[in-house]
């Protein structure tokens, strides 16, 4: 499904919502767009890798203990 087509649908069920509810979900929203965003699998391998060739040394030693 296309970004454009959840935004339509979106907005259709807010447009069948009861005023009382448009208060609520209007929070809930805003509540989802101050959230930190959760790294996608392939970001957090990305950071694993890079601090993996960073602390190379340091993996070392501690893994000879």
């Amino acid at each position: 499904m296309t970004t454009a087509t959840l935004k339509a649908k979106i907005l259709a069920e807010l447009e069948q919502l009861p005023e009382e509810a448009l208060a609520q979900t209007l929070a809930y929203v805003q509540r989802l767009n101050a959230a930190p965003q959760i790294a996608s699998s392939e970001e957090a391998m990305q950071a694993y890798l890079a601090s993996e060739q960073e602390y190379n040394e340091v993996y070392t030693r501690l893994m000879m203990g």
